[in-house]
This record gives structure tokens, sequence and C-alpha cells, in this order.
């Protein structure tokens, strides 16, 4: 039977949001928060953008050394073959990349002002997608931007010739949010019929109904014969009113009626880190999560009507459909009200190494700045950037990388400003 996998766009679309950014670190902690969840791919950033250049490269040499471990990195690219030729001249190694062409009649007409017609976008789509195998990549996806408001004979068309030259997915793109639950089913158990590939969901809530379209449409596919791959964010971040929430979708196709047991997930997916991964994109992204967002809510396990209180207190199966435990929830959060010793932009090394002893007493990790006091300075000056480009401190993982991996945390905290 078809599967569904997750792709993660956080470190794309959710970077994309409007007021909203990652620092380099941030980012290459959600990829890997991510790989340790389960989650089939990352589409990791932007790989013809210079100041992405040094972090793309840096994630795929975590890669390679085993630190990132399963999880597969792709970059966004246009679905044009000199977007192609530049991706690869600033990230030589990339193996996995998605194209992106409009094909509704909007976007040819409203983008591109007479310049291009839909045989235009297929001969782009198609030369870009040779010229990335020709570089070497191991799998091409192509994106319909906006898609739902495609015309099916198009749509059917430019799949076709994506398949023919090897493109590995289709992403069928809910751009604006206007798809309904009933309409993306009958429009992809349609199309993944007539074109037999496997087929990307990409949603947006300007409706609110981003998690339901998104698992409607992946129901369509499977039911079809195709394995489904939905695109989310944590916390639902994106563009406008947001993309579909990853635990949201996650929760439904395991524990909703009609659903669970019926559509098999293609990876087991940890949801007892979701709790910790939830709290740590709010911090970084610094926008708070809903108080009734599912599972990492303030409200989610919360019980003040005295029938519930009652019923919930007997059995919890009366009033939660999950348990909070499934979630990485229930530990209590301390916060220190005695003296404390922070790393920041201006810290000095002997308040630094007061931080780590602390943070390996809290973690019992094996951590270590070294004795050396100019070894233990560069790690140090290594932070106080981290903490300069981010503009907060950083989470006790972050320290953690960058103690770890100091090479690495260099390479994605230096940033080569253009010659003028």
């Amino acid at each position: 039977m078809a599967k569904i996998y997750f792709i993660d766009v956080t470190n794309r679309d959710g970077v994309q949001t409007a007021r909203l950014g990652l620092s380099k670190l941030e980012k290459t902690m959600i990829n890997l928060y991510m790989d340790k969840m389960g989650v089939f791919q990352s589409e990791f950033g932007f790989p013809t953008t210079k100041h992405e250049s040094r972090y793309l490269r840096a994630n795929l040499k975590l890669q390679e050394m085993g630190v990132i471990k399963n999880i597969r990195l792709e970059g966004w690219i246009r679905g044009l073959a000199t977007d192609v030729e530049e991706a690869f001249r600033l990230v030589p190694n990339i193996k996995h990349l998605n194209l992106s062409s409009s094909t509704s009649q909007q976007m040819i007409k409203g983008k591109y002002q007479g310049r291009k017609t839909q045989d235009d976008v297929i001969v782009d789509m198609t030369t870009a997608v040779d010229a990335a195998y020709a570089h070497g990549c191991e799998t091409v996806g192509v994106n319909c931007e906006d898609g739902s408001r495609t015309d099916m004979e198009f749509l059917v068309r430019f799949a076709k010739e994506a398949k023919k030259h090897g493109a590995t997915r289709l992403r069928y793109c809910d751009t604006l949010g206007y798809e309904s639950p009933r309409s993306i089913y009958d429009t992809l158990y349609a199309l993944t019929k007539e074109v037999q590939m496997p087929i990307e969901l990409h949603t947006h809530g300007d409706l609110g109904m981003a998690v339901a379209t998104s698992i409607s449409g992946a129901m369509a596919v499977v039911d079809a014969g195709q394995d489904a791959y939905i695109n989310t964010t944590i916390n639902g971040v994106g563009e406008r009113a947001g993309n579909a929430d990853f635990l949201s979708c996650v929760l439904a196709l395991t524990k909703s009626k009609g659903v669970a047991g019926k559509y098999e997930l293609g990876n087991h997916i940890k949801l007892e880190d979701a709790w910790n991964v939830a709290q740590f994109a709010s911090y970084a992204f610094a926008v708070p999560i809903p108080i009734n967002q599912p599972g990492v809510g303030k409200n989610c396990f919360a019980h003040a009507s005295g029938i519930h209180a009652d019923g919930v207190l007997k059995d919890p199966e009366n009033y939660e459909l999950y348990g909070f435990k499934e979630l990485g929830r229930g530990e209590p959060r301390l916060v220190n009200t005695g003296r404390e010793v922070c790393a920041g932009e201006y810290s000095g090394i002997n308040g630094f190494r007061y931080v780590v002893q602390e943070l390996k007493n809290k973690t019992d990790d094996d951590i270590e700045l070294p004795e050396d006091r100019d070894a233990a300075n560069k790690i140090l000056e290594l932070v106080r950037y981290a903490n300069v480009e981010a503009h907060k401190p950083l989470v006790e993982e972050e320290l953690e990388f960058i103690i770890k991996y100091p090479e690495i945390a260099k390479e994605l905290l230096t940033l080569t400003p253009l010659d003028f």
C-alpha cells in the first residue's frame, strides 16, 4: 500500500513569512530536531541565495559526518536551468532539488505579463529537470505553483512531461489556500490516477483549512495508488495565514476517525519530541503558541468545568483524545530565581566555563570546554557571534552544538557580503 511522508518546509516557506526569520544556526537546529523526530525530508533552504550557501554546505557536511542521520536535505529553486546552474555553483554537493513553476492561467498572465505561454513553462521546467540530473542530482521534484487554480488538462500535461524527464514527484500547491477538503480530494484522486506518480501536498491556511486539505489530499493520492508527501511547518508558521501545522497533521493521520489505522506513515514520527520542538520554534521565531494549538497549546490538557474535570480524573480518555505524555509534555518547567550566569554576546571565559559546567550537570552530557584558554576563547567567540546573529540568548541545544561542532558553527555564522 502507498504511504504518507512528511516534508518539513519551515526553513523555506516558514522563513519567507513577513516579519519573521531564523538565524542559520536556528535553521540548522530545526533540521536536527526534524531528523530526530523521523521526518522524511527538510526543504532546508535556497541554494541560489548567496547568504544561504555556507549554511547549506555546512548542513550537508553534518549529514556526511552522520550528525544529521536520516532526513533528506532538499533545496528549493525556480524551475529554470539558470537557477540549476547557480545552485550547483554555490552548493556543488547538493543532491536533491525542488523546481518551482507557476502553472495557473492567472499566474501565467499576471506574473509573466505575456512573456510566457503554457508551452514555455513546460520547456523551462523540463530543461531545468534535465540540467539538475546532468549535475548529479539524485531526486528532482517539480512544483505547480497555484496548482489549485490550474486547469486539469494543463496539470496532467505538465506532470506527464515532468515524469518523462525523470521528475521524482509532483508538488501540487494550493498557494492561496483556495481548496476545500472535498475539492482537493476529487482533484488529486483524478490527477494521480491519470499521471501515476507520487504527489506532494503544499497547502496554505487562508481559509483556515490547511491541515484538513493536506490530510484529504494525501488520502486521495494514497487511494489512487501513489505515495503522498505532505508539506508542513512547525506550529503552522508560513506566509500570510500560514502552512499546514506539522503536529496537527501527524495527530490527524494517527488519531482521527476513519483515518487512523487505514493510512500508513512512511516514517515513524517520534511524537515524544513534539513539545520541545514546538517550544524551540516559538522561541526562535518569537511567535507565541496559541493557547488552543493542537497538542502543544497551553489549554490542550486543561480542564476547568466540573463535569470535565471529574471525568478526566476518573479516566483521561473521557475528555482527552491523546495523552500529554505522548507529546513529551508533563515535566515541570523550572525557573531559576537565584543567581544565574548567562552566555551572551559580551560574556567572558570564566562565566562561560561556569555556564558549560552547569549545562553538563543538568544534561549529563559529555560536552567539554577545552582546558586551553585560547581554544576555549575561540568557542566563546562563536557563542558571542551566535547571540549577535539571533538577537536573543541561545537555548541549551545550541550551546551544545557550538561546543561539539565549532568548525561547522563557524561556517554557519560566517556571512560574506557581496562586492560592490
